[in-house]
């Protein structure tokens, strides 16, 4: 199980580079989601892919399954959202000011 969960993190992490290398801003924020996913998806799979019982059973338990990972990938989904909210807002902003969204048009140039 775990062979396949590296696979989808590097097909993630090619598409989430695939989109960042674009000069739409759509698609870099696009890829920037992607890419935050498929490091979730890294950390759950290095925690290991183990049948347990659930965290919360009390000092008799043999087995038990590892809260930590859960939580930290819960928090990183929550950040994301909100960099991902502010990331769209900032990008809206700009295709407002400046009637694009081509990054090569934003650039400008060095005469400005």
């Amino acid at each position: 199980m775990e062979i396949l969960m590296i696979i989808t993190v590097g097909v993630l992490v090619t598409v989430a580079t695939y989109l960042l290398l674009s000069k739409s801003m759509l698609r870099v924020i696009i890829g920037v989601m992607i890419l935050s996913h498929g490091a979730h998806l890294m950390l759950l799979s290095l925690a290991g892919l183990k049948e347990g019982s659930p965290p919360l059973l009390g000092e008799e338990a043999a087995s038990y399954a590892d809260p930590l990972p859960q939580a930290l990938i819960l928090t990183a989904i929550v950040i994301g959202f909100g960099i991902t909210a502010f990331m769209l807002v900032l990008a809206y902003r700009t295709y407002k000011a400046h009637k694009t969204d081509n990054l090569d048009e934003l650039r400008g140039t060095k005469d400005d």
